[in-house]
C-alpha cells in the first residue's frame, strides 16, 4: 500500500459515519454518504468537500462498534483470480468432474464473477459470521475488496471475507450460490478506504484462533493475482448497471488446506497492508 497524503479512512456505526484522515484528524458524516459517496464521479474529492463542512470529533476505531462500511450496495465476488485459488476449486469439484472447468476459467479471457451479497446481509467488523448447517467443509477466504462507483470507477477499497462452503460447490459447480450466498457469508470492513493506492507489493494475511491457539495462517500479495482490476470492474458493469455502485471481492490467494473446516467460535483475522485488520467469530 502506497502512503497517500489524501486517504481518507470512512467508518460506519450506529452514530452515522466517521472519516479518519492520513493525518488522524476525524469529523462525522451522516450515514447517508455512503450512497451518495458511489453516486460521485470524483469520489475522493466529494469527500473531502464534505469533510471541510463538518463537525470535527475524537474517534478511536479500536474502541467503536463498528457496523460493515457499506450503503445500498451489492457485494459481487471475483473467482480463480489467484493461481492458489484456481488449484483449490480443482481439488474440491474433482470427485464431481467440475474441476477442469476452474482450470479453464482461470486461462480464460472472461473472469468468473458471481453475486455475494445485498447490504443487509453483510457483517461487519467484530460481528459474527455463519457456516452452513448442511455443510462439512467450510473456509473463511480473505480477499480484497474494490469499491466501484456508479461509473465503473475503483477509488477504494477494504477488507473482505467471501466465507465458502467446498463441500456443496465441490459436489457440483452448479451449487455455488448455495456455497457462497447465504446468511453470514459475507464480512466487510472495518472501513472503507477512499483514495487507497495499491501495488503488487501489498500483503494479505489471515489468521485462524480457535480455543486461544492458533490452527491457520497464511499470506499472499497483490502480485500473485491473474487480473487486474480495470478488468474486473470493467465485466462486473459490463452489459450491468449500478446506480448506487458496488462492491466486488478480488479472490483469494490464501486457502487452508483440505484437513481443515471452520468450526463455531472460531475467529478469523484478516488483514491487507494499509488497510487494517477485518476480525469476526463463527457463530
Amino acid at each position: 500500500m502506497l502512503v497517500s497524503a489524501r486517504m481518507i479512512h470512512l467508518y460506519r456505526s450506529g452514530a452515522g459515519c466517521t472519516t479518519v484522515k492520513s493525518d488522524g484528524s476525524a469529523c462525522r458524516l451522516p450515514a447517508t454518504c455512503f450512497d451518495s459517496l458511489f453516486q460521485q464521479d470524483d469520489p475522493l474529492g466529494w469527500l473531502e468537500q464534505q469533510i471541510r463542512g463538518a463537525e470535527a470529533c475524537e474517534f478511536d476505531a479500536s474502541t467503536q462498534a463498528l457496523l460493515a462500511p457499506i450503503g445500498a450496495q451489492e457485494v459481487w465476488a471475483a473467482g480463480v483470480t489467484y493461481f492458489r485459488s484456481r488449484t483449490a476449486r480443482m481439488e474440491e469439484s474433482e470427485g464431481s468432474g467440475g474441476d477442469r472447468f476452474y482450470d479453464m476459467v482461470y486461462e480464460a479471457e472472461r473472469p468468473e464473477l458471481f453475486f455475494k451479497a445485498t447490504a443487509p446481509r453483510v457483517r461487519g467488523h467484530r460481528d459474527k459470521i455463519r457456516v452452513r448447517a448442511d455443510s462439512d467443509w467450510d473456509v473463511p477466504e480473505p480477499e480484497l475488496t474494490l469499491a466501484i462507483n456508479a461509473a465503473g470507477k475503483v477509488f477504494g477499497a477494504t477488507i473482505g471475507n467471501d466465507v465458502s462452503s467446498r463441500s456443496i460447490e465441490g459436489e457440483n459447480p452448479l451449487y455455488l450460490p448455495q456455497a457462497k450466498v447465504y446468511r453470514g457469508s459475507c464480512a466487510l470492513g472495518p472501513a472503507l478506504v477512499v483514495g487507497a493506492i495499491l501495488d503488487p507489493s501489498v500483503k494479505i494475511a489471515v489468521q485462524i484462533v480457535r480455543g486461544g491457539d492458533e490452527v491457520f495462517s497464511g499470506n499472499t500479495d497483490l502480485g500473485q493475482i491473474k487480473r487486474s482490476f480495470e478488468v474486473l470492474a470493467e465485466f462486473l458493469f459490463r452489459e450491468n448497471e449500478f446506480p448506487l455502485g458496488a462492491y466486488l471481492m478480488t479472490g483469494t490467494g490464501v486457502v487452508p488446506g483440505t484437513d481443515f473446516s471452520l468450526a463455531s467460535g472460531d475467529v478469523v483475522n484478516i488483514s491487507i497492508d494499509g488497510l487494517g485488520t477485518l476480525s469476526n467469530e463463527v457463530e
